[in-house]
């Protein structure tokens, strides 16, 4: 029925009716999206007692099914509007072991799904009721494949005392919201449609459909655009992160979460990110070490709870939120664990080890002081810096090991002093619990080891958001450590790759004060902050997200009938998607929320290195190729988020090779042909060299040039036109290094100025060129080289033609990978 022909009987109408959604409206499904309905229905249909491994496959063709039966509808009928049975109908039991009579069974699993999974909506329940009272007309106007005593029987058992005026099933009457459906609705019910009212969550079918035919309609969003691009991003990653558990059903946390968000305050994006991302995480591990407290806690022990600053900070702030239990906050580091326990050499070259570069004045600051042998140890390193490496095997040679006993006596009588003021019933505490970010335990062994110098028997147990659990092999006996998030949830590729990037995270949870640096009368001496004042002041507005999350969830889920934290392995799991989208795939907004963000090293010293760096990695990327940046060590500390900067795409490449899912044949080197450049001299004299042009499998080209300081060289020249007469410049970098191999896998990647960069025979502008002629050249004026050999590399974007294709002879591939390898 048209608008037109409305308005011909609307004098007619007297009764105003407001009329509701069902599905994501009136009622929600704890399930991530619903085709959690189709994995339930999987799971009671019985299949999964033979075929346990057929999950996805089930779901995919129960989709395919419905697809195929609404083409076949839409066919003959001119609807595609169908009843379930209809759907099944178009079932490939066979590959199931089932035959065409087990369409009911299947039915009926899908209900009882469905009766599992929904739960009435308080919120519009309460708008529902209140049109009620007022003398409206209600009822429910879906469209769905359950007829209208199926679904009237599903809202029933949602809300048993419910009963409404009207219920409208789009299957039943064959045709869609978008359709007909509403104009059977009015002129049935004779509703006045300049009073009536819809609510509902498509913007298409329940808004747009409504005023089609002058009904008024209000939207009632599954969640904001914000949100709902974060979790499309959350279920990319997923099957990636956490392959093998339940891909649908949580238990509830995303519908937890969009609730929470629905219900809070739209307020800045560091607010927000902490509401709907870090919130939901720290409350599931807050689960977690709630859980295994409590199973520590028996058999006479007696258990302290202490949470490790700084990055323990969020996690007891929540601790306390949310429960009376005694917990403290304690302040020991990585840095004052190791001292402390330092009963030979061992413990400080470990500390060292892991420095890439030191100095004396860093040296001081982290051990408090300088001996003169270590001062002269500097000093023979030229411009004063040593490698942590070089430091630790000299250390023993450098420092007395009496040195370092009194040194670390001293500072562990202070630690322990500080444990008994700070820790209730401390001397009288059997066990203590231990809680933090987490990775590797290694402030957990540490502090077990200085404990056992002073004699004292106290058992540690580290419960921590993430755990490296072949790092936690070698505890003391009588301790324990586990990992909410470890290599039983995700994979050990996997874990590793989000513990590098977790670092983002660390700066999140961490409390505004600087490091403990020592202690001093039971109490804590810290180090300066060195951390910017506007990232502090961000860092407590996600925080405070988190903390108004906690506030409101645990009541949020007891409305909605949710238990997202009974099942704490498939918790942990969605929780790693979570988590590991914000460290992996952040979104623009949260690239600008983090841009300028410092880590502190935190080893005792006021070094800062930044959170992103997007120039590193692009240079990374045209000297050494995408999977080799993908190894890149930091500096920058987030490496993904460095990615991410550069764009999402290569984000995910990023997340694939550290899921061991990037093939390197499809993104690495091929040669593709030779490329003869000019080397011109200082002397004025010149050669031509050929070097190996290669295809990389973004289907951009490479061109590396390597040279020597003794060659005496002042220009490169690079005939672009005979690569390609047209396209992008991406880069022209320098790497150095003792040896061309040296040099060709470092680190220290740098962009050639453009001021170096002459235009011989092109036309640019910008990244754009095009060459005149064949000849037409780039040429690259060098400068001082500080190492004896260095590598040029050149990246170009084809355009204007099919990308080249590898397809040499394989002698010829065979000697362009032998030299890229040389290179």
């Amino acid at each position: 029925m048209t608008a037109l022909s409305i308005g011909g009987f609307r004098r007619a109408q007297t009764r105003r009716a407001c009329s509701f959604d069902v599905f994501d409206t009136f009622l929600l499904r704890a399930c991530t999206t619903p085709t959690g309905v189709f994995e339930r229905t999987y799971q009671l249909s019985g299949i999964s007692e033979d075929d346990r491994n057929m999950s996805d496959h089930f779901c995919q063709h129960r989709i395919l099914a419905e697809s195929r039966a609404r083409a076949k509808a839409k066919q003959t009928r001119g609807s595609a509007e169908v009843h379930i049975a209809e759907i099944y109908s178009c079932f490939p039991f066979k590959l199931f072991g089932l035959d065409d009579s087990a369409v009911d069974q299947l039915v009926d699993a899908e209900f009882g799904a469905e009766l599992d999974l929904c739960r009435t909506n308080p919120e519009i329940l309460a708008q529902y009721l209140d049109n009620k009272r007022a003398g409206h007309r209600v009822g429910f106007i879906s469209d769905t494949y359950w007829d209208a005593a199926r679904l009237g029987q599903l809202l029933r058992a949602c809300c048993p005392e419910l009963a409404w005026d009207f219920l409208y099933a789009s299957c039943d009457h064959r045709s869609s919201k978008s359709e007909a459906l509403f104009a059977a609705y009015v002129a049935e019910q004779q509703v006045d449609v300049a009073s009536a009212l819809h609510v509902g969550d498509n913007p298409q079918a329940d808004i747009e459909g409504a005023r089609r035919f002058g009904i008024r309609a209000r939207h009632y969003p599954q969640a904001g655009a914000r949100l709902a691009s974060r979790l499309q991003r959350e279920a990319s990653l997923f099957d990636l992160l956490c392959d093998g558990h339940p891909r649908q059903l949580d238990h509830g946390a995303r519908t937890l979460r969009r609730m929470v968000a629905a219900r809070s305050a739209e307020q800045s994006p560091a607010y927000h990110l902490g509401v709907t991302v870090v919130g939901p995480v720290m409350r599931a591990f807050d689960a977690f070490v709630a859980d295994r407290v409590a199973k520590l806690d028996q058999d006479g022990r007696r258990v302290g709870v202490a949470f490790l600053g700084r990055d323990g900070f969020l996690s007891y702030q929540v601790w306390q939120r949310t429960r009376e239990a005694p917990a403290c906050y304690l302040e020991v580091n990585r840095r004052v664990s190791l001292i402390a326990s330092a009963d030979t050499m061992a413990p400080l070259c470990e500390l060292f080890r892991k420095i890439p570069k030191i100095d004396a004045a860093t040296f001081g600051d982290m051990l408090k002081v300088v001996p003169a042998p270590i001062a002269g140890f500097f000093a023979d390193h030229p411009g004063g810096i040593a490698t942590g490496a070089d430091l630790a095997d000299a250390l023993p040679m450098l420092m007395q090991p009496r040195d370092v006993a009194d040194l670390a006596a001293g500072l562990r009588a202070r630690l322990v002093c500080y444990l008994r003021e700070t820790i209730a019933d401390f001397d009288a505490l059997t066990d203590l619990v231990l809680i933090d970010i987490g990775y590797s335990g290694n402030v957990q062994k540490a502090l077990s080891r200085a404990l056992r110098l002073e004699a004292n028997g106290l058992r540690l147990h580290g419960l921590y958001l993430f755990a490296l659990d072949d790092a936690l092999e070698d505890l003391a006996e009588g301790d324990s450590a586990e990992g909410f998030i470890c290599d039983r949830t995700v994979t050990p590729h996997v874990n590793r790759m989000l513990v590098r990037n977790a670092l983002i995270l660390e700066q999140i949870c961490c409390s505004p004060e600087g490091s403990v640096r020592d202690y001093q009368d039971s109490g804590v001496v810290r180090e300066p902050n060195p951390r910017p004042p506007a990232q502090i002041a961000r860092c407590a507005e996600i925080q405070a997200g988190a903390l108004a999350f906690m506030a409101v969830a645990d009541a949020v889920a007891a409305d909605y009938s949710l238990a997202p934290y009974a099942d704490l392995a498939r918790s942990a799991a969605w929780s790693a998607a979570t988590i590991g989208r914000l460290l992996l795939l952040p979104d623009d907004e949260e690239l600008a929320l983090f841009g300028d963000f410092q880590h502190d090293v935190n080893l005792g010293t006021a070094t800062l290195a930044p959170m992103i760096d997007a120039g590193f990695i692009r240079n990374q990327i045209v000297a050494r190729g995408l999977s080799a940046a993908c190894t890149t060590a930091p500096p920058p500390m987030w490496i993904a988020g460095s990615f991410a900067a550069l764009s999402p795409a290569l984000a995910y490449f990023y997340a694939l090779f550290g899921a061991n899912r990037l093939s390197a044949d499809v993104v690495g080197e091929t040669p593709c042909g030779s490329l003869q450049v000019g080397l011109f001299r200082t002397d004025g004299t010149a050669t031509l060299e050929t070097v190996t042009v290669f295809l990389t499998g973004l289907g951009d080209l490479r061109v590396r040039v390597p040279v020597s300081r003794q060659m005496g060289l002042a220009t490169i020249a690079l005939p672009l036109g005979k690569l390609t007469r047209e396209g992008l410049l991406d880069g022209v970098v320098l790497q150095q290094g003792k040896t061309i191999a040296e040099a060709a896998h470092s680190q220290e990647v740098v962009s050639v100025p453009a001021g170096l960069l002459i235009d011989a025979g092109l036309r640019r502008s910008g990244r754009h060129y095009l060459a005149e002629q064949d000849d037409a050249c780039l040429l690259i004026q060098l400068g001082p080289m500080r190492s004896p050999f260095a590598v040029y590399t050149l990246a170009v974007t084809p355009l204007g033609r099919g990308r080249p294709l590898a397809t040499q002879p394989a002698a010829i591939v065979a000697r362009g990978a032998r030299e890229h390898g040389r290179a």
